[in-house]
């Protein structure tokens, strides 16, 4: 989807202060050293007192003091997650909205896994083309992946979680973007038969963790491997990735006979993925570095996207100058794929 004039995007993150680092989690045992190695990050923040919904509230407020959106204003609060929200039987999203002041917008929901914030930032572009007088809109993210349900290090194959919130600011508005950046245009692609790459194919279970006292996603990923082979699967991630950046690009009007983007930020899934996947994945479409900037927050869950944003729209070293274009990856279990693509005014 291409995205029309004047939509601007303006991305937060909240990240807890405590943090956990690799070579800790390593002398304890949690990780080996072949795995550190192989993912490559540095720490992980850790939150022992605010759940995943109050750091997205705070993440949320920062986007609307950022772009100068009054909570009130607001028309509508998507809110995506990955793991547990903190209680069983509630809806985060009105939570987020009511916490926010955006007590007028309509609170939705996302459930997409690691795309979720993908998922949600495109139906607040739908949203947006579809009413093109619709006041502004929040998306908001947040993870918390503590145990005792979940094991930040160790319940994934070559994914380590770190706790955070994100949020952005979605809306048409002419004139000085501030903290901004430009939405071009979203792409995003799904391979529902791989839904059984994070099932239990044994049975549906009649509550959550009754499979085992822990999420597990090695125990689905090996049985899913063990039966199709890594390869396979791992040149259909390269080819739907490839894809996925050719159509945001071409979407965006990037040609491959124009300027290069000035970079393609990962999915914040470690170094091994980065170099087996993404980068030869990017490479057959762009020359761009990819870059993976998830060294001091392991993976963020749903919230990958606009943590990556943030750093675009920051004065860091990955921050655009004027007139610069970025595309940023997200991926998710299902499988999803998106493709961002963003430039500075």
């Amino acid at each position: 989807m291409r995205a029309p004039d004047g939509v601007l995007l303006t991305p937060a993150e909240w990240l807890p202060a405590t943090t956990v680092k690799a070579v800790e989690a390593l002398a304890d045992g949690l990780v080996t050293r072949d795995e550190s190695e192989a993912i490559g990050y540095d720490e992980l923040p850790v939150s022992g007192r605010e759940s995943a919904p109050e750091m997205a509230v705070l993440a949320g407020r920062e986007a609307l003091e950022r772009a100068g959106v009054a909570p009130a204003s607001v028309r509508a609060v998507l809110h995506a997650w990955t793991y547990y929200q903190g209680h069983d039987f509630w809806s985060p999203a009105h939570y987020v909205a009511d916490r926010t002041g955006a007590t007028g917008s309509v609170p939705i929901g996302i459930q997409q896994m690691c795309n979720g914030g993908a998922a949600a930032l495109e139906t607040a572009l739908t949203r947006l083309v579809a009413m093109p007088d619709h006041g502004p809109v929040l998306v908001t993210t947040g993870d918390q992946f503590c145990g005792p349900g979940f094991d930040r290090w160790r319940g994934d194959y070559g994914v380590w979680y770190g706790d955070g919130a994100t949020a952005a600011v979605l809306e048409r508005r002419e004139g000085p973007a501030g903290a901004a950046l430009v939405l071009d245009a979203l792409v995003t692609e799904a391979a529902p038969d791989l839904e059984v790459v994070h099932r239990d194919v044994s049975r549906f279970q009649e509550a959550p963790l009754s499979a085992g006292p822990t999420v597990d996603v090695r125990r689905t990923k090996k049985a899913f491997l063990t039966g199709t082979g890594r390869e396979p699967f791992v040149g259909r991630l390269r080819e739907t990735t490839t894809r996925v950046v050719a159509a945001a690009l071409a979407e965006a009007g990037l040609g491959p006979d124009g300027p290069a983007p000035r970079a393609v930020l990962l999915p914040r899934l470690g170094r091994a993925t980065a170099r087996d996947i993404y980068g030869p994945a990017v490479a057959a479409v762009t020359p761009a570095p990819v870059v993976d900037l998830g060294a001091g927050t392991g993976h963020l869950g749903a919230g990958d996207l606009f943590s990556n944003l943030a750093a675009l729209a920051g004065d860091g070293p990955w921050g655009l100058r004027s007139g610069e274009h970025a595309v940023v990856l997200s991926a998710g279990a299902g499988f999803t794929w998106s493709g961002v693509v963003v430039h500075r005014p």
